[in-house]
């Protein structure tokens, strides 16, 4: 057992773990974090999408030792985020998803609200295109990821103060070719 130091979604807590245990397992079965999915285990799902220092990471392939001491924010601390930092209600980027129906049974959810915030903390007014590739790591099998894509767009448009690609289209709920995958 390691005695690891973490500060998660701006808390510091202290967690004794096994050595090899990664950040998913110890914010799902030591912390009750189980809004960061367990999915592939694998990387190639995108479901367990954290934030360590504002970077998205895979929980289920970084050994949580090596988040010592970095901040390691889950969805489960979005909104929290975004009420400190001045905000009021949910992060804009979960409000556009729940605005754009942009979700059907919520596994992928996650991943995909923190890799997109992730990309607007980085770049406040990204094209569609760098839409798709934040979110080419997580996988949707549910959506089809128009809906998902259109959510960021949304969120995109009230923060840059433009009106959105396809204002208020509601597009019928279906698969469509999935964003490129990240190499």
């Amino acid at each position: 057992m390691r005695v690891l130091h973490l500060l998660i979604n701006g808390d510091r807590v202290t967690v004794a773990a096994p050595e090899h245990w990664t950040l998913l397992e110890v914010l799902r079965y030591e912390l009750g974090l189980t809004g960061s999915k367990q999915g592939c285990d694998k990387g190639d799902c995108g479901a367990c999408t954290v934030l360590v220092d504002g970077k998205p990471v895979l929980a289920c392939l970084t050994l949580a030792a090596l988040c010592e001491e970095r901040a390691v924010t889950t969805i489960e601390g979005l909104l929290p985020a975004h009420v400190k930092s001045g905000g009021s209600g949910p992060d804009p980027v979960q409000a556009a998803f729940d605005e754009c129906g942009a979700l059907q049974c919520g596994f992928c959810q996650p991943g995909m609200m923190l890799s997109a915030r992730a990309l607007l903390d980085r770049n406040a007014c990204p094209t569609r295109t760098e839409i798709q590739d934040a979110l080419a790591g997580n996988l949707c099998r549910c959506t089809g990821y128009t809906q998902i894509v259109e959510a960021v767009e949304l969120a995109v448009a009230k923060h840059c103060g433009v009106a959105p690609r396809r204002p208020g289209s509601a597009r019928p709920r279906g698969r469509s070719r999935p964003p490129p995958r990240r190499a």
